[in-house]
């Protein structure tokens, strides 16, 4: 089970969070004043150099122009694009073409927001250019997808899982009460926390106590999982 943890902003609490159990670090790469916790492509690219080789990082972009997206994946060296765009920002053609261009050791994730049928739909049609999907909350007044603390329908996001042929990480509102619960009810490939980790009424500052209790959890339910 993969633990993905956003939006760090310090290589010290990345670090940390590595030492924790995390194994996908995430951070917001380009600041286009659209979210919290934006970092530029030079400390974007010293995040990623300072984590160690069995730490995945994971770029979050909030750019919707292959061109942009492509300088800020050469600029900062991510293992994973995560472009968080709302899905049709960055359509198909789009995402094929990022394919292309992109270096293959870089792997594109794209974030499907899950509130109805229709996201079976876009799960199905972005799935054959992503080498994972993302399923979080998409909430009105909120740019993109994600980041908004609020959980949604896991039973849609299980029947995204097992309509896909590629890894799933689902988001959305989890803790470390919930997790245990998310994973049972989905049975992703990886799970993902960033407003419940951060500290208490910051948008910001990870929380190392919080992200410890996270990774606790799911590891417990892991074992309960196998018995």
């Amino acid at each position: 089970m993969i633990i993905q943890i956003y939006a760090f902003t310090r290589l010290a609490d990345a670090l940390a969070a590595v030492d924790l159990g995390v194994n996908h670090v995430g951070f917001v790469a380009g600041r286009y004043g659209l979210v919290y916790g934006e970092l530029d492509f030079s400390e974007a690219r010293s995040l990623v150099e300072g984590l160690p080789v069995h730490a995945v990082s994971v770029a979050l972009t909030m750019a919707t122009e292959v061109d942009e997206i492509v300088r800020m994946a050469y600029a900062v060296k991510p293992h994973i694009v995560h472009i968080s765009t709302d899905p049709l920002d960055v359509d198909e053609t789009a995402m094929r073409t990022l394919r292309q261009r992109l270096p293959e050791t870089i792997r594109l994730m794209k974030a499907i927001p899950v509130a109805g049928e229709e996201s079976l739909e876009l799960a199905l049609r972005f799935a054959p250019y992503s080498d994972f999907l993302l399923l979080d909350t998409k909430i009105r007044g909120f740019p993109g997808v994600g980041a908004t603390g609020h959980t949604h329908d896991w039973q849609l996001s299980r029947r995204v899982v097992e309509a896909v042929n590629v890894p799933v990480i689902l988001a959305g509102g989890l803790s470390a009460e919930n997790v245990a619960q998310a994973i049972q009810q989905v049975r992703p490939y990886g799970v993902d926390s960033n407003t419940h980790t951060n500290r208490p009424g910051s948008p910001v500052e990870k929380d190392l106590q919080r992200i410890a209790a996270f990774v606790q959890a799911v590891r417990r339910a892991i074992q309960e999982e196998r018995g």
